[in-house]
């Protein structure tokens, strides 16, 4: 085996590597979930997304895109943010719903792995990089892991720095946690435009970028959860809202006006 073959091989393997990292996350998640362990459970499911942003940087950063990392990595986000949330979201509240529960939970799944399937098509057709078509499915794991974690502060009193506004809705959104999951499904699933963020720079470039940056990490470090929180709902949000804002000009407009999907 040349010395060219030893390097492209190591090239695939570095970024797999986070692969099996975010693969390990999901089984892990599964096996806490099992074991009602929900906060467990939804942090291995976060941790699986920073995995999943790894291993895409560093396959770029080294030349290692491959077919093989392609599928290995939809495998792995299927686990992670597809079976991995749906049977979390079973175990901590679904299963409450009798005969509703398990298709709810199955539902979730499918969807995602719809969302997975159409994100690889898509790509080996030259998709473009700006956006997504649907909700991504790492954001809606992402969304549901947070709002576990931030309930199991409330069920189980745990010390921890909060905004008493946002708390307060919880237990709201709680009752809702079926009409939840069957809307992230569906958005995945959907038409609807997401933005990429893929095209920002890696460095901020300004002042106030900066400041912005810092901001950032303050809020993370002094309210986890419920930033993490915010910032999972505020996208999940992003695509209906951008629908409708395209629609409200469309209106304003009058009927000639088209609205893009």
């Amino acid at each position: 085996m040349d010395k060219q073959t030893l390097k492209r091989g190591g090239r695939v393997l570095a970024p797999s590597l986070f692969t099996v990292g975010n693969m390990a996350c999901g089984f892990y998640a599964l096996l806490s979930a099992y074991r009602e362990e929900f906060v467990s459970a939804a942090t291995a499911i976060i941790l699986g997304m920073v995995f999943d942003a790894l291993d895409g940087r560093v396959a770029r950063l080294i030349h290692g895109e491959s077919t093989f990392g392609v599928e290995f990595d939809s495998l792995s986000d299927f686990l992670t943010f597809g079976v991995a949330p749906a049977c979390m979201m079973y175990a901590f509240i679904l299963k409450d719903y009798g005969a509703w529960g398990y298709p709810i939970a199955f539902l979730y799944a499918l969807c995602g792995g719809l969302r997975l399937a159409r994100f690889n098509a898509a790509a080996h057709d030259g998709g473009g990089k700006t956006h997504f078509i649907g909700l991504p499915i790492p954001g809606g794991a992402g969304f549901l892991a947070s709002f576990v974690l931030l309930y199991q502060i409330i069920e189980e009193g745990r010390p921890a720095r909060t905004w008493k506004l946002l708390m307060d809705q919880i237990p709201l959104l709680y009752g809702l946690a079926p009409a939840m999951t069957l809307g992230v499904a569906l958005l995945m699933i959907s038409t609807i435009p997401y933005p990429a963020f893929k095209q920002a720079h890696a460095r901020p470039r300004s002042l106030k970028a900066l400041l912005a940056l810092v901001l950032v990490g303050l809020l993370l470090f002094i309210y986890p959860q419920n930033f993490i929180f915010v910032v999972f709902w505020s996208y999940v949000l992003l695509g209906p809202v951008g629908v409708l804002a395209r629609l409200a000009r469309r209106w304003r407009r009058g009927p000639g006006a088209e609205v893009q999907a």
